[in-house]
């Protein structure tokens, strides 16, 4: 049967009464001249291929006698010419066309198919169960309602959790103060030795404002960030005096902490101003968002908690910020470079040097901005800003 597609002109194939089996291959449909058709009698089985609706000639089919399974082809309803058509004593199941050459019931034979069901009423044949559909469609709906309430267990399991997260640590952060709160006004000759010189070893990172190092600082052996101000650059005294202010009366645990600062002149005559953060053991959040191709050796990566967890601390500092804190501060230059994350991967927003405070008078001359003009990162402003 496998050869069947060669005989593209032949018009009747009869191969009945054999011990012929396996499927009825689907290239019988390349036999485009066939009009006759006999494969009663043997052991055919699978299903009734579809490309038997592609014989626009095929006027007489019997198939009976087999153990041919499966539907039967909705396409055969297109064959015109069909006069007769035997599939009885089969496996076939499910609804009986009911269109073109199946409403004539006396020019087909569909007995001994125990499945089947539907058709013209000639047929006497049980009706479809419309309750096998129904149930199919209630077992469909099931499993979605199983599908949805699991995704929104996990959401509101995750919910609690990072509530249950903030308060935590809440607690723990209010319980306890950090020792570096501890440090008073420091001298450039300590800021020199913190930080080896300002050596290259020590330089985490540098703008036009100015270099940021990190060093030791006193017998406790503290890691802190030393921010070094370019007072070359136009409004960098600026930037310092609003970070100063900005910082002066605010405290949150999402709010990078400013430890003190440095006004004085360096070993050559110069002015010298810093300023002294905590230092964040895990960076800033540039850098796990983008990942620097020269450190693949130290792949970095976010789960979705951790990001929601990130965004809902950026929240809670603007929160702070905007609604809460005296005077009001906006930032004026929030971007992933300046949130910074420590040991617990905690968000702390930091770099408060384009920061505008908020009198809280009516008098808008008494607002208070670190430089003049457009703020923020050039290319880039934050919402509100």
């Amino acid at each position: 049967m496998e050869a069947v597609s060669y005989l593209k002109n032949i018009l009747e194939l009869d191969v009945s009464e054999n011990s012929l089996f396996g499927e009825i291959p689907i290239t019988i449909g390349d036999c485009l001249s066939l009009q006759i058709l006999y494969l009663q009698g043997n052991s055919f089985e699978g299903n009734l291929p579809s490309s038997l609706a592609t014989l626009k000639d095929l006027r007489y089919a019997d198939l009976s006698r087999n153990n041919l399974s499966g539907l039967i082809p909705k396409d055969l309803q297109k064959v015109s010419v069909l006069l007769y058509l035997n599939i009885s004593f089969n496996n076939l199941m499910g609804e009986v066309p009911t269109e073109g050459f199946f409403r004539n019931a006396s020019a087909m034979s569909v007995i001994g198919n125990k499945k089947l069901c539907g058709g013209v009423l000639e047929l006497h044949l049980q009706a479809c169960d419309v309750k096998v559909m129904k149930q199919g469609k209630s077992h469909t709906f099931k499993l979605t309602a199983i599908i949805v309430g699991g995704v929104l267990c996990f959401i509101l399991f995750s919910s609690f959790l990072v509530l249950y997260r903030r308060i935590k640590l809440k607690k723990e952060s209010s319980s306890t103060l950090p020792k570096t709160n501890q440090l008073t006004n420091v001298s450039y000759k300590k800021l020199y030795q913190t930080t080896d010189g300002f050596s290259l070893g020590n330089l985490i990172g540098s703008s036009s404002f100015g270099s940021v190092y990190k060093g030791i600082i006193n017998q406790e052996k503290w890691m802190v960030v030393v921010k070094v101000l370019n007072l070359q650059q136009k409004g960098a005294t600026k930037n310092f005096t609003a970070e100063c202010n900005a910082f002066r009366n605010i405290r949150h645990r999402n709010l990078v902490k400013i430890l003190t600062c440095c006004s004085s002149v360096d070993y050559n005559g110069n002015d010298f101003k810093a300023l002294v953060y905590e230092f964040m053991e895990n960076g800033d959040l540039d850098k796990w968002l983008h990942q620097d191709i020269d450190n693949e050796n130290q792949p970095r990566h976010l789960s979705l908690l951790q990001r929601l967890n990130i965004a809902i601390d950026v929240a809670y500092a603007l929160q702070y910020l905007h609604d809460y804190c005296e005077p009001l501060i906006i930032h004026c230059d929030l971007k992933p470079s300046n949130v910074l994350l420590d040991n617990d991967m905690i968000a702390k927003v930091s770099d408060f040097g384009l920061a505008r405070i908020l009198s809280t008078t009516n008098d808008v001359s008494q607002n208070q901005t670190s430089t003049i003009g457009i703020k923020g990162t050039i290319g880039y402003a934050a919402p509100g800003t």
